[in-house]
């Protein structure tokens, strides 16, 4: 008889749990049996392991053995578990010492040849690890630097099961060559998109197109700046080819870089997606995220057969979520985008469980004013009959608009502006440098507190905590008398408001700032400047 453990990690969402892997062998006749709650894919380890411990030397016992996965009531799946399965029938057959593998933990997936291959979540599984207690992991060599990113904890690459029993023996671990292809990129690292194709072209890319390339569009360009600023959700509408597209690219540019903690949380989601660049395990960039139109509902906010996996809404945390021609999309799906804008989380309940992913993103939708999108241009000779124009813009839907601080019709481009743009244009390095200072006004504000910006302070806090300049409500205030207001908007009219005062560098708004968030928010000409970021300069010296 035998007995051995080691340790391995469940993954619930982006979350995990510390999972021990027992083997017993007895005396019987042979079989292979695996308990614990696995998925199909945890349970055909059974068949890998067994191919890799041949292949790789090994001597497969011929008892009754038995696998057990505890905590049993959690669910368990994917491949990860492999290499604690396969050390923990070696311990049992006294092939490695039980003892040094007790405290380790184990987290790859093996090949029928012996190969130890990466897995997705192995950050937030080195992550679990470590806050359980764990200070030794071993994991893919391919891999090492993405779990070399959590503190205090000694991670262990290795290429084969071969490498580590002979580790693990103190014995001279054998040369493995290159398995071929491993230099490009790994199709089970690539879940759902390769970063840095370039915008528009995958689910999650990055990158910094300048602002400078946008011709005109002096509004949209202020309303950019403050959404960057507050982290406000901004809705674009206009005919197409006037440059929606190419100022939702350009907001990523605008908003700082992530934070540790924030880099850690963003690497996370995406490690647990597969969609992490290869070589680059730490996301240092605002995420920007980009699905197509015909995007289904569980592609945007997670979900899955069995325990969800994160959606849009979660790789785009902490970075920018654009939705392109947004009324295409399902009502269902964009209806369910509501949760998240204002918890900043998304929680998907599934019959394997309840999961809880980050999604605390800015949102920027972008539609045309009808099926044709010439609805209302200047010779635009739209073909929609109005009820057409009705029904598509009644896509989006009430509650979802409330939830939107900024609302910019974008006009189409003039000639005069198009070819005039080369002198004049803001560069994002300028625009961004106006962002930082304005939220690290707002972060100043903020201490002591558990918000930085301006659009995650509740409504009530903001009222009652810091005040505005006297009167500076009272045309909001006669807005939502008049019903173009909600007590919701008024409350975004009010962090718009102070986000203007920011970028303008006064210690709290007045009645212009808020007449300027009025106007984003309600699309209601009251004064703002169409110079675009020129007007918040112009408001920091004190101009209209």
């Amino acid at each position: 008889m035998g007995f051995a453990r080691t340790c391995s990690v469940a993954l619930l969402g982006v979350e995990g749990v510390v999972v021990e892997v027992q083997a017993d062998l007895e005396p019987g006749v042979a079989a292979f049996t695996l308990v614990g709650l696995p998925d199909k894919s945890l349970s055909e380890s059974r068949d890998r392991v067994r191919a890799a411990l041949v292949n790789s030397g090994e001597t497969w016992p011929q008892k009754k053995l038995t696998v057990g996965l505890s905590p049993a009531s959690v669910p368990k799946g994917g491949s990860g578990f492999d290499l604690a399965v396969a050390c923990a029938v070696l311990a049992a057959n006294e092939r490695v010492a039980p003892k040094d593998i007790a405290d380790l933990m184990m987290i790859g997936e093996l090949g029928l040849d012996g190969r130890v291959r990466p897995v997705r979540g192995v950050l937030p599984a080195v992550l679990a690890a470590v806050e359980a207690g764990y200070r030794h992991v071993v994991v893919p060599e391919r891999t090492v630097a993405e779990a070399s990113l959590v503190p205090g904890v000694s991670v262990l690459g290795v290429r084969s099961l071969r490498q580590l029993i002979a580790l693990l023996n103190d014995e001279l671990a054998p040369e493995e060559p290159e398995e071929p292809g491993e230099g490009r990129p790994d199709p089970m690292l690539a879940g759902l998109a390769l970063p840095g194709a370039g915008h528009g072209t995958g689910l999650c890319d990055s990158g910094t197109p300048d602002l400078a390339d946008v011709a005109g569009q002096g509004v949209a360009r202020t309303a950019l700046e403050v959404a960057a600023a507050g982290g406000h959700h901004l809705y674009l509408k206009g005919p197409p080819g006037a440059g929606k597209t190419m100022l939702a690219e350009r907001l990523p540019g605008l908003l700082p870089p992530l934070t540790r903690q924030e880099s850690v949380e963003v690497s996370a989601v995406h490690s647990v997606a597969g969609i992490l660049p290869a070589g680059k395990p730490l996301v240092d960039e605002p995420p920007y995220c980009a699905p197509h139109h015909s995007a289904t509902m569980q592609s945007l906010v997670g979900g899955g057969n069995a325990l969800p996996r994160p959606g849009a809404v979660s790789l785009a945390h902490k970075g920018v979520l654009f939705l392109d021609e947004a009324p295409e999309f399902s009502g269902q799906a964009l209806d369910a985008l509501r949760q998240p804008l204002e918890a900043g989380h998304i929680v998907i309940a599934r019959a394997a469980g309840v999961v809880r992913l980050p999604a605390r993103f800015l949102l920027v939708l972008a539609a045309n004013p009808c099926p044709c999108g010439r609805y209302g241009t200047p010779g635009g000779m739209c073909d929609c009959t109005p009820s057409m124009v009705r029904r598509y813009q009644g896509r989006l839907s009430g509650p979802l608009l409330d939830r939107i601080d900024l609302r910019v019709e974008v006009e189409a481009v003039s000639r005069s502006e198009l070819m005039g743009n080369a002198t004049g244009a803001e560069s994002t390095h300028t625009v961004a440098e106006r962002v930082r200072e304005a939220r690290e006004r707002a972060a100043a504000r903020y201490a002591g507190t558990p918000w930085r910006i301006n659009s995650e302070v509740p409504g009530h806090e903001l009222r009652t905590r810091w005040a505005v300049a006297p009167g500076a409500l009272r045309a909001a205030e006669r807005d939502m008398e008049r019903g173009l207001l909600t007590a919701r908007g008024l409350d975004r009219v009010l962090r718009v408001a102070w986000s203007v005062a920011d970028l303008a560098g006064r210690d709290r708004p007045d009645g212009v700032d808020m007449e300027r968030a009025l106007e984003l928010r309600t699309g209601v000409r009251r004064g703002l400047a169409a110079a675009g970021t020129a007007a918040a300069t112009a408001t920091a010296t004190g101009g209209p």
